[in-house]
Formats: structure tokens, C-alpha cells, sequence
């Protein structure tokens, strides 16, 4: 992750769900290996929307929060405002 976009990605998040909800330091993971590729070519920030659960989404028993749907499109129209308004 790039600071500058990590900065902005945390500050719609807090937002959206309240900065005690955002977790800023989570340790790293394997788990966008393939979108640290895209990050090598523009910078940008990998976020995780926390969904809960005890398994990952590639296990056989994984079964989608349909609640947080609404709070992870309020945090994708802010992040796209705020980018839009910041190009202006």
C-alpha cells in the first residue's frame, strides 16, 4: 500500500463506520498477492471490509455478510467523490 492513498482509504472508512473501526496496522498477508502487481504499476491501497466469519472467502463453507454490502458501497461512492472532487 502507497501512505498517501492508505491515509485517504482510512480517513472514508472512519467515515463511514468510525475511525474505532478502522484497523490501520493489520498485519500483512498473502491475500492480494496478485493486486500487489497493480499496485506496482499506480498507487493505491489494498482494504479489507471486515465481513467476520471463522473461514475465508475460498473455503467451501464460506457464506457472504450480505449486511456490510451497504457500508462497503457507502465507502466506494465516498472514496469516489472524494477523488473525483480532489481531480477538481
Amino acid at each position: 500500500n502507497h501512505k498517501e492513498e492508505t491515509d485517504l482509504a482510512a480517513l472514508v472508512a472512519a467515515e463511514v463506520v468510525g475511525a474505532s473501526n478502522v484497523l490501520r496496522d493489520a498485519p500483512p498477508t498473502m491475500g492480494g498477492e496478485d493486486f500487489s502487481y497493480m499496485l506496482n504499476e499506480r498507487p493505491g491501497c489494498y482494504i479489507w471490509l471486515g465481513a467476520g466469519g471463522s473461514c475465508m472467502v475460498h473455503d467451501p463453507k464460506y457464506d457472504f455478510n450480505d449486511s456490510i454490502s451497504p457500508i462497503g458501497a457507502s465507502w466506494f461512492v465516498k472514496m469516489t467523490e472524494r477523488c473525483l472532487n480532489n481531480a477538481n
